[in-house]
């Protein structure tokens, strides 16, 4: 297996801004955090001297590093299995650097003073026999009771512990797989893509802004704020019909020399809130992209045009666009540029064997996802942390690559404050952006002058608004607009996560990384509501923390069967919605979304199906993300079906569940869509049938957040065709003005 992963290419080192001043905890509420980050990922030993170990009987160690080294097939195997059992995190210098920039950076303040508060309350005897049923301090405890008290946080009566229990759990599990000196050689997993073979991406160039204390004033036709595939698609199209373009992006661009980054340096640089992100209460982790490409440059190369049923519900609210033979167009367009196609797929085990093969068998509707892949084989399942082959044609690879050669120049760096307006009659016109530009040194802390860090205002006739579903609408908010809609209406594809076992090994971060989708269960309601089964990404930092944790040795244990494992993902098109808004200390989005009874019920169908799923494929193990469920085991005979009495326990337990309790799982989302959703008035929507803010002339917000639903398909074609129609549309409309003669041919 260790010669497997080996490869020639090794990507530079990506740097990261500063580490935070840790002191927002004091000295005894980081050592009562870290006492409980060990008892979530303990030492484990048979005896101990030191009261911070979990200690378990021979025979256990022995049954451990029996199935550790079986995993491992290679001459050092029980030394790096004893290694694994016996590392701890708090000794880990990485662990607590990762959990520091988390808490530091990315916990919203009141999050932060929460955990503050919990941690200095088990360091006193009254509150401490609260929270623990003891008065001794919780760090001064064994590790055996430390790890009781904290689990029995999960089932508490408060909710309070119950939140608590549920961060904790999940950032312990993440920051030590990223952190872990020995899971990469237990699981087998490679830092490096197997046989990866590393392109050479589009030589951008980026405006420097001199010193200066006065705003620096930029002049341009269109100003696009967000490089992802939204915005990249009207670069595009604008500045190919021969207008200045200037795209604006917050965040900084990486080459491919870069990638895969390391998964806690790709959080950092390439994901909104480093990939921490999750739903007021606790129950959704929200993942986007902040980086140049936007979530073209993370996501899984997936290329569904949007569905039938869907375009017929728009439709029907108002836009016949949605059923034109012009939104046909767009969709085959954007497509051609990728060069997206379902010749060139290399399935893996997960997509292939289980998935396809698994529908098949039982007669469920299923079939390739198309890949935007330029037509050739793509066969790097890494590129959630940045394709280091450019085989992925995103934003960067293709529209922002055209966008370019016409002429277009780019900003990173540039947080919009704001969107600037005049009044011209009785008209608001948008005529430009206000922000804060700050060079790369700058973010990396590389200075400690104020030279590299400039307020610049950007003179536009046109301002289109490409942030995604989560900034959008905060930007027109900071901007002034009045529309209860705007940030409203929230759609996530909410997913819960199942995982398979089986005897041979999968190697599941092999071929691409979502290439097939059962869709018998995408209809649930007869409204078009309902769920597609997909694969997860399979890296380890991704995959291994969604699942429950129960003791150290058994979640230690299960991570280790990463590499005899599949994923699924429950993509459900979310019929009730809910909302972002921006923190009121720090301004950073926040999300209020609880995932509805209603789509809930609908995922619990979906998550039966893959379990059927999992055992006509020959899986031995199936695990939920669902905490009040035990995993499928099947029984000792060869020739189980889905008619076997174990299954169909394991599935009316499930179903007495129903439906399913969102504090007792974590779903996942990777599509926001619909804060500033289109419509025909602005009583309903924010923008009108051509994207323009309703009230706000030369104002268009061309992404997802347009959407007037949840598309129920992954998002990036549609969120392309939609754009790709409307900049069309305000390259003709600027041409037809006298804004700049535009040359429609080049379209």
């Amino acid at each position: 297996m260790a010669e497997k992963s080996l490869s020639i290419y090794t990507p530079l080192e990506a740097p990261v801004p500063p580490p935070p001043d840790a002191s927002f905890f004091s000295d005894a509420q980081w050592k009562t955090l870290l006492s409980l980050a060990d008892a979530v990922i303990p030492t484990i030993r048979t005896s101990a001297k030191s009261s911070n170990v979990k200690v378990i009987s021979n025979t256990d160690w022995d049954s451990a590093v029996t199935k550790l080294t079986s995993l491992m097939p290679r001459p050092d195997a029980a030394e790096i299995a004893t290694r694994y059992l016996e590392e701890d995190v708090s000794s880990n210098p990485i662990f607590r650097a990762y959990l520091e920039r988390i808490l530091g950076h990315y916990v919203h303040n009141e999050g932060r003073k929460s955990l503050g508060w919990i941690m200095s309350a088990l360091n006193s005897p009254a509150e401490s026999l609260a929270l623990t049923g003891s008065t001794t301090p919780i760090h001064q405890q064994p590790l055996e009771f430390r790890e009781k008290a904290f689990a029995s946080w999960d089932t508490s009566d408060t909710e309070g512990l119950r939140m608590v229990y549920r961060a904790l759990n999940g950032l312990f599990k993440k920051c030590w797989v990223m952190a872990s000196p020995t899971i990469n050689d237990v699981i087998g997993f490679p830092q490096i893509p197997v046989n990866v073979k590393p392109g050479n991406g589009f030589p951008y160039k980026f405006i420097q802004i001199p010193p200066g204390d006065a705003p620096e004033i930029i002049e341009t036709d269109v100003v696009v704020v967000g490089s992802g595939c939204g915005g990249g698609v009207a670069a595009k199209n604008l500045a190919e019909a021969g207008l200045r373009v200037l795209v604006v992006e917050k965040a900084y661009s990486y080459s491919s020399k870069y990638f895969p980054m390391q998964p806690a340096l790709a959080g950092v640089n390439m994901l909104e809130n480093a990939g921490a992100l999750t739903s007021d209460d606790g129950t959704t982790m929200v993942v986007a992209g902040s980086t140049f490409g936007g979530g073209g440059t993370v996501n899984w190369s997936a290329s569904l045009q949007t569905q039938a049923y869907v375009r017929r519900e728009w439709a029907e609210k108002g836009l016949p666009f949605f059923t034109s033979s012009e939104f046909q167009g767009s969709l085959d367009r954007v497509c051609e540029r990728m060069g997206v196609n379902t010749d060139k797929i290399r399935h893996n085990y997960g997509n292939g064997n289980v998935i396809l093969e698994g529908a098949r068998k039982l007669g469920y509707s299923a079939s390739p996802v198309p890949q935007n892949t330029g037509h050739s084989e793509h066969s790097c399942g890494h590129c959630t942390n940045g394709c280091a082959s450019n085989g992925k044609k995103g934003p960067t690879e293709s529209f922002l690559v055209d966008a370019a050669k016409a002429g277009a120049v780019f900003m990173e760096g540039y947080q919009v404050d704001k969107v600037l307006f005049e009044r011209r009659g009785d008209k608001q016109i948008a005529v430009g952006v206000e922000g804060i530009w700050r060079s790369r040194d700058s973010y990396l802390g590389l200075t400690d002058t104020g030279s590299t860090q400039r307020k610049v205002i950007i003179k536009a006739q046109r301002v289109i608004v490409s942030g995604g579903a989560l900034q959008s609408p905060l930007l027109l908010l900071r901007s002034g607009i009045k529309n209860r809609h705007i940030g409203e209406h929230l759609h996530l594809h909410p997913c819960m996560v199942g995982g398979a076992v089986f005897d041979e090994e999968t190697r599941p971060w092999e071929g691409g990384a979502l290439t097939s989708v059962i869709s018998e269960f995408e209809n649930q309601d007869g409204h078009g509501h309902g769920v597609k089964i997909e694969a997860l990404s399979m890296m380890p930092s991704w995959f291994l923390p969604i699942f429950p944790w129960r003791n150290g040795l058994d979640y230690k244990l299960w991570a280790a069967g990463m590499g005899h494992s599949t994923s699924f993902i429950t993509l459900t098109r979310d019929r009730d919605a809910g909302r972002v808004y921006a923190d009121p200390v720090d301004g950073r989005v926040r999300v209020e979304y609880t995932v509805s009874p209603f789509d809930r019920r609908h995922i619990l169908e979906a998550m039966i199906a893959c379990a059927r799923v999992a055992c006509v494929t020959g899986a031995k193990e199936f695990h939920t993300a669902y905490r009040d469920l035990s995993p499928w085991i099947r029984p000792d005979s060869t020739d189980v079906d889905i008619n076997d009495a174990s299954l169909q326990d394991w599935i009316a337990d499930l179903r007495s569940k129903s439906p399913l309790n969102p504090e007792r799982t974590l779903f996942a989302s990777a599509h926001q869509m619909s804060t500033c959703r289109m419509g025909t008035s602005p009583e309903s929507s924010v923008v009108d049938p051509t994207c323009q803010v309703w009230d706000r002339e030369g104002l268009y917000v061309l992404d997802t957040s347009v959407f007037p639903s949840a598309s129920g398909v992954n998002p990036m074609v549609t969120n392309m065709a939609i754009v790709d129609w409307a900049s069309r549309n305000i390259a003709l409309g600027m041409s037809k003005c006298g804004d700049k003669h535009a040359d429609m041919a080049r379209l």
